[in-house]
């Protein structure tokens, strides 16, 4: 049994993947799009931090029932078919979403020399980096989570850095930048809302692992919480930081703001050391991703809701079958993204993979809220509801709908396994090499 503990994750692991998955190489692009906007981008931060923390919440509070996975707790409030649904969106979402990331740290290493830029580099090393991530996963889940302590310890610097220089311009003698002159509307709000909203999620990951965390009821709701929360702080601060040290039209057409801002106070040396920090923000993030994908394919393989090879695993219960199937349609939608004619889609793909998590995130609240008896854990799952609706408001009609076809893809698929099985619906087994 002490074995067992010893190779699961503790609060520190959990947090990190946490922060982890969370801090991806948008964050570093986020201030080119938000700069235009002022002041909105402010309450935008505000608005979406206090909507990310609530959801957060919500799946805290879903994770108090245990480490079965987030389909197991699902599947407890919400029956067996929308435990299917959260889970199959969310492996969708998650694996659609790490071409997306490898790509990004793949093009972050460019800033360092134009040399690469093209697709003759980025695409070799995003895929590379979809298999080395690969075989990190495949040695458990401890070493995906010491692999997120790392990363995040890295990828961390660039925002603490210009955090710190926000501070020194407070106590110096030159003063900040005045933002874009954007007055404030609900318009302008709603945008600012939309772009950051994207960039706090991520936290959902932390209910993957199955039976894989230490004290799962207690250390994931906290890892959840602790983690949105310092991240939200962290953003509103590096961000807003970005804007307020450079002048808005530098920063609206800026490759690199965060590089230009550390360049502008400690020269370029330290800007392609923050460059090759961003990529190692995006392949953490990757590393995070991953884990999640193995584990959902691995809990739906276990329920037959997926073929019996997608519950095969090594080690410590280490879903390798899951882990090489999500790894390999990254792979097959990264050389997708190489063609200028597939570029469109790609982009959609990402879109889409963002109205899925909402799934994860509706479902979660609402078995949250039947978890739920004070008025003030209520309160706060209602503020989250209203957040969801708002943020598939911005996702936009055409992802949703995809989204909803998606999910009824998934339907079919369940089907059919559990036809060629014949096993009844939502059945467990294990099956271990």
């Amino acid at each position: 049994m002490a074995d067992m503990i010893d190779n699961r994750m503790g609060i520190w692991m959990t947090t990190a993947l946490v922060i982890g998955t969370m801090v991806g190489a948008g964050i570093f692009m986020l201030p080119v799009t938000l700069a235009p906007l002022g002041a909105n981008t402010i309450i935008g931060w505000l608005v979406s931090s206090v909507g990310a923390l609530c959801i957060a919440f919500s799946l805290s509070r879903l994770s108090e029932l245990g480490g079965d996975g987030i389909q197991a707790n699902i599947e407890r409030e919400l029956g067996q078919n929308t435990g299917f649904l959260v889970a199959w969106a969310f492996w969708v979402s998650n694996w659609a979403a790490q071409a997306g990331v490898a790509l990004a740290g793949a093009s972050a290493l460019s800033w360092i020399d134009p040399r690469f830029a093209g697709p003759g580099f980025v695409l070799p090393v995003a895929m590379g980096s979809v298999l080395l991530f690969t075989v990190v996963n495949a040695f458990g889940v401890r070493a995906a989570g010491g692999m997120s302590i790392v990363t995040v310890a890295i990828k961390l610097l660039p925002l603490a850095a210009v955090i710190l220089i926000l501070l020194l311009r407070g106590v110096g003698p030159a003063a900040y930048e005045p933002l874009a002159p954007m007055p404030i509307s609900l318009a302008n709000i709603a945008t600012a809302v939309a772009l950051t909203f994207f960039a706090l999620t991520g936290f959902e990951n932390a209910t993957t692992p199955v039976g894989k965390v230490r004290d799962p009821a207690r250390t994931i709701p906290r890892a959840i919480l602790g983690g949105t929360l310092f991240v939200a702080i962290t953003y509103l601060l590096a961000s807003t930081g970005v804007q307020l040290l450079l002048p808005a039209d530098v920063v609206a057409a800026s490759p690199a703001p965060f590089a230009d801002v550390l360049a502008a106070q400690w020269g370029g040396g330290v800007a392609s050391l923050a460059a090759v920090a961003i990529a190692v923000a995006a392949f953490g993030c990757l590393n995070g991703l991953m884990l999640g994908t193995g584990e959902l394919g691995y809990a739906m393989g276990l329920r037959r809701d997926l073929p019996r090879f997608m519950a095969r695993t090594r080690g410590d219960n280490t879903p390798i079958a899951a882990q090489l199937v999500g790894s390999t349609l990254t792979i097959l939608l990264i050389v997708a993204n190489s063609s200028r004619a597939s570029a469109s889609l790609f982009t959609f793909v990402i879109l889409l993979a963002t109205a899925a998590v909402l799934v994860v995130y509706l479902a979660g609240a609402l078995a949250a809220w039947r978890l739920s008896a004070s008025r003030s854990s209520r309160a706060t799952i209602v503020v989250a509801l209203l957040f969801i609706l708002f943020a598939a408001y911005g996702a936009g009609l055409e992802a949703d709908l995809w989204c909803v076809a998606l999910l009824a893809i998934g339907l079919v698929i369940r089907g059919i396994v559990h036809r060629l099985d014949g096993r009844a619906p939502g059945a467990l087994a294990v099956a271990s090499e």
